[in-house]
């Protein structure tokens, strides 16, 4: 019977990551090979991820902190206005920008009926409990919420359910704009792109 050896094995499993394609999956395992460091502390690395990270009990971002995470307990950071994003990756690229700063809540996912993911698979009911609840730390309630979605399909219909959802809460609402990416050149940027550019093009 045909059997995988284990160096196959290891290229096989790093390719499965997301953005890893079989050349580069080859160079990470004879790497791994090539350092046998790297190897035990790669193992302690995922080890302790298993073992300490949850996601946060009212943002659902993924922490190691034993209560909430580091974005909910934040003083510096506005109780009132609540970005909403996808997946907890998003928070990190959307912090680094330095231009918010308030609470953050992640769906984990975007509404996709091909997909068979509704409402019930993301963390929809939660966002609209803490709406209603206002912030753990401070009970002070939210204000404004701002949709940090995808420009795509999905995000296209879960930012339209929300919005239903959203329209009697009394709440400012707004959306992330996109459109023509800074420095690009129009020849290049596809129809959908400018299509976004143009709706949301702001007065001089």
């Amino acid at each position: 019977m045909f059997r995988i050896n284990s160096l196959e094995k290891l290229v096989h499993e790093l390719n499965r990551l997301p953005g890893i394609g079989p050349k580069t999956a080859q160079r990470l395992a004879y790497y791994i090979l090539r350092t046998p460091d790297y190897s035990t502390h790669l193992q302690d690395a995922l080890k302790l991820v298993q073992e300490s990270v949850h996601t946060c009990p009212q943002c659902f971002s993924f922490t190691d902190e034993t209560h909430l995470c580091r974005y909910c307990t934040d003083p510096t950071r506005r109780f009132d206005q609540l970005c909403v994003v996808e997946e907890p990756s998003d928070i990190m690229r959307l912090d680094s920008s330095g231009a918010f700063r308030g609470r953050y809540h992640v769906l984990h996912g975007a509404l996709s009926p091909l997909d068979n993911i509704g409402p019930q698979d993301l963390k929809i009911k939660e966002l609209l409990t803490r709406i209603d609840e206002g912030d753990r730390e401070s009970g002070e309630k939210i204000t404004e919420i701002i949709l940090a979605l995808d420009p795509d399909l999905e995000g296209d219909t879960t930012v339209l359910y929300l919005a239903k959802l959203l329209i009697n809460k009394n709440i400012k609402l707004s959306r992330i704009a996109s459109g023509v990416p800074l420095g690009s050149d129009i020849d290049y940027v596809d129809d959908r792109t400018l299509g976004r550019a143009l709706e949301n093009r702001i007065e001089l």
